[in-house]
């Protein structure tokens, strides 16, 4: 039995990052994954769906933006079965391009499923039987799994979580969503986009609640209901059965009970940690009463020599804050003196239009103690590049310390909002101003004059639109009419 230096176990985007991270640093290095390489993120997740919305972005273009530029098809064919391959076809390179990235790094890689024996070795249960592996640390990154409610479990077929909905062979004539949070809002999207029904039940009074800035979120919940996507707040699922060839789900809506057809039913009312399926109590690892694995700022468990990271280890369970901390832990570990201290975890929402944010919103701020501030909007409709492109929807929302201008957070509804944002998180990083993002030359015509513009409407001057003067607060902090 061969010793390690580092065991990781979980080849998702904190596992197989932490795993090339530690060779990189002369540790000798394994990994284990039970499925495979790249986990959900890679083949049942991030990169499927976002290749399913691209296609649903591009037919719909084709479809509705193209005659208004003078370009018509006589006719437009769309094949799920084929759009499926395509899919499957960018999550096989990805999954391949991670198995490369590991064996070029020197990463031994172990099929199989692992169990704790002890602090410092692991069963790994293959499919020729099971072996020992032994390390002096261990990286856990075991990434979480759909939650499910009562009358509704997931068996792919009828009820479905993303997995399922991710592997359709043919596009739901009717389709009700459990859950206005992302992930339904984004697969409840694309599915509408590629011709279906799409009914979202929601148990709270607005979607995406906690996950996005209201005000962003106004502009998407307009554009869903433009597009015929059928939203129910304050909705509850009891139970559904088959009726016939279809399903009927039972639903209390606003205390009323109402029945909605549909052909499929996707259930995402969020995700849990998978910290259940290994014994942590067997090394006395401790986990939180949400399931949620304790860790330092170094990503260490109560156990010295174990670390985890990602979505098993709390909030906010983000692809590149699993990235992140895989690096971090990596580098604890072969002796650097790093601790988690970023001021902000950038998050995007793939719906139409895109949403992205960075910092606090204003609630937020004024609830970490910022009561004055400077808050600007800059509209897309106002930017030449979005124009051209038939995308003016959303805005760039600044919002600032009013004493400094130092900037607290950014809200971008709109389009390439995901792209985007990586300046702002950039700004807030470093602790920028208002002035720094206004004073910066931004290329032009680009989407990325909207962050510069929305800086200038923020200290009251932006040029491309119409603002009232800026006004005085009786507490003497200036803010925005």
């Amino acid at each position: 039995m061969s010793m390690y230096d580092v065991c990781v176990i979980g080849s998702g985007p904190g596992g197989y990052v932490a795993a090339i991270r530690s060779a990189q640093l002369g540790l000798k290095t394994a990994i284990i994954e039970r499925e495979d390489l790249g986990g959900v993120c890679l083949n049942v997740g991030c990169i499927p769906s976002k290749a399913m919305i691209t296609a649903a972005h591009f037919l719909h273009r084709m479809q509705h933006d193209g005659p208004t530029m003078g370009i018509t098809a006589s006719k437009i064919d769309f094949d799920m079965k084929q759009l499926k391959t395509w899919k499957q076809s960018v999550c096989d390179k990805m999954s391949g391009g991670v198995n490369q990235l590991l064996k070029g790094n020197s990463v031994d890689i172990i099929m199989g499923e692992a169990q704790w024996k002890s602090k410092t070795e692991i069963i790994v249960k293959t499919k020729d039987g099971s072996k020992s592996v032994a390390a002096k640390n261990f990286i856990v990154a075991t990434g979480s799994r759909p939650i499910e409610i009562p009358g509704f479990q997931a068996d792919e077929k009828d009820v479905v979580t993303s997995t399922g909905a991710l592997d359709f062979e043919e596009v739901p004539k009717k389709m009700v969503v459990i859950g206005g949070g992302y992930i339904g809002l984004e697969i409840g999207s694309y599915m509408q986009g590629l011709g279906s029904e799409v009914h979202v039940l929601e148990a709270a009074d607005g979607l995406l609640k906690g996950m996005a800035d209201p005000d962003c979120v106004q502009v998407v919940a307009r554009k869903l209901k433009k597009k015929g996507v059928q939203v129910h707040l304050g909705a509850f699922a009891k139970s559904w059965k088959k009726s016939g060839k279809q399903l009927e789900v039972t639903a209390e809506i606003k205390g009323k009970k109402e029945a909605i057809a549909a052909d499929k039913i996707l259930l995402t009312v969020g995700r849990k940690p998978n910290s259940d399926e290994m014994d942590f109590k067997k090394v006395g690892v401790q986990v939180d009463e949400k399931g949620f694995v304790k860790i330092n700022a170094q990503c260490r468990t109560s156990i010295p020599n174990i670390y985890a990271i990602g979505d098993v280890a709390g909030q906010p369970m983000l692809a590149h804050k699993a990235s992140h901390e895989g690096v971090l832990a990596a580098e604890v570990i072969a002796g650097k003196n790093r601790v988690y201290d970023a001021k902000t975890v950038p998050a995007v929402i793939f719906v139409d239009p895109e949403i992205a944010s960075a910092g606090w919103t204003e609630e937020e701020c004024k609830a970490n103690g910022y009561a004055d501030l400077k808050v600007g909007k800059f509209p897309f409709g106002a930017n030449g590049r979005a124009v051209s492109m038939m995308e003016t929807d959303g805005f760039v929302k600044i919002i600032a310390n009013a004493s400094n201008n130092v900037v607290l957070g950014v809200h971008i509804v709109g389009p390439e909002a995901s792209n985007l944002i990586s300046e702002a998180a950039l700004a807030i990083e470093m602790g920028a101003t208002l002035e720094d993002l206004a004073l910066t030359i931004h290329p032009h015509p680009t989407l990325g004059e909207t962050m510069m513009e929305a800086a200038e409407a923020t200290l009251g001057h932006a040029i491309h639109i119409i603002q009232k003067p800026l006004r005085k607060p009786a507490n003497g902090a200036s803010a925005n009419a």
